[in-house]
């Protein structure tokens, strides 16, 4: 199996914010530190666990500016920007700013508030978008979340989007926790599509069906066992990690919305400054947090 350079363990990190809503960006580079000294090959940076859509186009940038610091101490920690927006225009300056910073990559969702939109049409939005800021030798993922945006990619979409840019279009960030399609995509695309799994239960299972790693909420908390797991697969064995994995993205899922959730938890169990979220997010409530706090110990978690 040849490895995709985007290939590995990915968080899709959470957004640093002092408690008048403006972007911490002093933490950014320091919680980047973290996530790479707990196992992450790299993050992606305001997907929806870092609340992507709740900032403005400069706000977006100025966290771009802030991230790249983390490679004094980690050369090799990949970067994701995430970038779609319903506007094509938008969608396509915030790639071209990401990578002008250096960014390895961009996630991008298909254009949101068109949730009737045709695959012709979503072909030729993404074709724009590509064709006017991805470089030949940098990537986009699609981002597929269907349950939260509304739309996704179907299997001839990624089909023609892969024959039309077999390079800068790597692949799909598939947040659809749907098994059937994990086996599909395997089946249909081998490893030529880059697959990185959004749900932390199916690491294992996505990996055996050629995905090439995952971007998840609770890797923010978790990578450890997520890294365990794909080691252990890169060595060609299953790991034990992913049952832990699995029992403890079920307790976090008891706890929603992931980012008041995970922020609170980073907080409490590794010393990180608890950062606010946005509204119309509100923080986790402390008798919330108790109760996940103790959930967690019962799985050793460390």
């Amino acid at each position: 199996m040849t490895l995709h350079p985007l290939s590995g363990v990915y968080a899709a990190a959470l957004t640093p914010l002092n408690a008048d809503y403006s972007l911490d960006l002093d933490s950014v580079p320091v919680f980047l530190d973290f996530l790479a000294k707990r196992g992450c090959h790299g993050a992606l940076l305001l997907g929806t666990t870092g609340e992507g859509p709740s900032f403005s186009p400069a706000e977006r940038l100025n966290l771009f500016r802030a991230a790249p610091k983390v490679r004094e101490s980690h050369p090799g920690f990949r970067l994701l920007a995430g970038t779609g927006t319903p506007s094509l225009t938008e969608t396509a300056e915030l790639n071209r700013a990401a990578f002008d910073l250096g960014f390895d990559g961009v996630v991008c969702l298909p254009p949101f508030y068109y949730r009737k939109a045709t695959d012709e049409g979503l072909f030729a939005w993404f074709e724009a978008v590509i064709t006017r800021s991805i470089p030949q030798d940098k990537f986009m993922l699609g981002y597929h979340f269907p349950n939260v945006a509304g739309i996704g990619f179907s299997i001839p979409l990624l089909s023609r989007l892969k024959d039309a840019f077999p390079a800068q279009f790597a692949g799909i960030k598939d947040s659809s926790h749907d098994v059937d399609l994990a086996h599909n995509l395997g089946d249909l695309f081998g490893d030529e599509l880059l697959v990185l799994t959004g749900t932390d239960t199916y690491m294992q299972l996505a990996l055996e069906n050629h995905a090439g790693g995952c971007i998840t909420a609770p890797a923010n908390l978790l990578s450890p066992g997520l890294r365990a797991i794909w080691d252990a697969f890169r060595q060609g064995s299953s790991s034990e990690a992913q049952a832990k994995v699995s029992e403890q993205r079920h307790i976090l899922e008891k706890y929603p919305p992931f980012p008041p959730a995970l922020k609170a938890l980073v907080s409490r169990l590794h010393g990180l400054p608890r950062w606010a979220v946005r509204p119309p997010l509100e923080p986790m409530a402390d008798a919330a947090l108790q109760s996940a706090l103790e959930e967690l110990a019962q799985t050793a978690y460390a």
